[in-house]
């Protein structure tokens, strides 16, 4: 479960950026996880209070947006999400399609006073 070793990356980076801008405490973390990245989300919300214990955020909630897997149809252009159509471009119905979201994982959000 690679997921705990990223919340304790993630727990490092926040706190150095909270020790950088003089933030006295975390109220929230908001990470965004695509929907086909490696990352599990219930995984990383089962895993969350253990990551933060004894840091800065251990009083800190953690909200999780999930980014959709969009893909590009490389026969006409359209965008569409990849998972719900199944691959298939909605427009042209090729499956001749490029993902160009989805795989990613960031930290969109600290919310802090």
């Amino acid at each position: 479960m690679h997921e705990l070793g990223l919340l304790m990356e993630i727990v490092k980076t926040v706190e150095k950026f909270a020790v950088e801008n003089k933030v006295g405490r975390i109220e929230k973390l908001v990470l965004q996880i695509g929907e086909i990245s490696s990352v599990i989300p219930e995984y990383m919300k089962k895993v969350y209070p253990a990551a933060v214990e004894g840091s800065m955020l251990k009083d800190a909630a953690l909200e999780i947006e999930i980014l959709p897997a969009n893909g590009r149809c490389l026969d006409c252009g359209r965008e569409f999400h990849a998972t719900v159509c199944g691959g298939v471009c909605p427009d042209c119905g090729s499956r001749n399609m490029k993902i160009i979201s989805g795989r990613d994982f960031f930290i969109k959000e600290i919310e802090c006073i």
